[in-house]
């Protein structure tokens, strides 16, 4: 049976969790990382890239507006205007309106436009019988003014009904499945013919004499 003093010493070589150092036991419990892994776990917490690297810059749709442009003065308003009614202008002359669209209108345009038409003389003749139907007039020059707009009216007439006509051959052949009305085809050629040329909208695209 071991003694008092020999139960003590041998609890002595017992080593003791209550003497150890609190160090001691920090530095068992932490586990060495590599640089890799500490590497990924920063990525994964949403890491910030170290000071040196370039910004990225931010996209120009999110950037503040600029401030508010100089008002324009009188003058720069007036000719700023006047430039879109003259770029308008060349727009409309070049391509015409809503009712110039499609490839009837354009065939019709150009059957006009290729040929001389008696109309083209409709609004100098009309202007010339307005005088000389004056009764201040002699009666000759009264006679002559209302034979000159019988002979223009009659010329009207005759280039309508061949322009219409050469306009449904035409489009007979070239479109047969067109669901555009014909009057309205007629009309339109025929209200072109008796406008002058230079001041046809859209302008001409074909000369005079041009096969169509």
């Amino acid at each position: 049976m071991c003694t008092g003093r020999g139960w003590l010493a041998t609890l002595a070589g017992v080593p003791s969790l209550f003497r150890r150092k609190p160090t001691d036991l920090v530095e068992e419990s932490v586990t060495p990382v590599t640089t890799d892994e500490a590497s990924a776990a920063a990525q994964s917490r949403g890491y910030t890239p170290a000071k040196g690297r370039e910004t990225p810059k931010r996209p120009a749709a999110g950037r503040r507006p600029a401030g508010p442009a100089k008002p324009l003065t009188k003058e720069e308003a007036r000719e700023q205007r006047r430039a879109a009614r003259a770029e308008s202008a060349a727009e409309f002359r070049r391509e015409g309106g809503p009712r110039d669209r499609g490839p009837e209108r354009l065939l019709a345009r150009n059957v006009v436009d290729s040929r001389r038409t008696v109309g083209t003389w409709f609004f100098g003749g009309a202007l010339i019988v307005l005088v000389g139907s004056n009764q201040a007039m002699p009666p000759i020059v009264r006679l002559l003014s209302n034979v000159l707009w019988g002979a223009l009216a009659l010329g009207v007439v005759i280039d309508s009904v061949l322009i219409s006509r050469k306009i449904k051959k035409l489009v007979r052949e070239r479109y047969p499945k067109s669901t555009e009305r014909l009057g309205s085809l007629y009309f339109y050629a025929i209200m072109r013919s008796i406008t002058f040329r230079k001041m046809r909208a859209p302008a001409p695209r074909v000369n005079i004499g041009d096969k169509i």
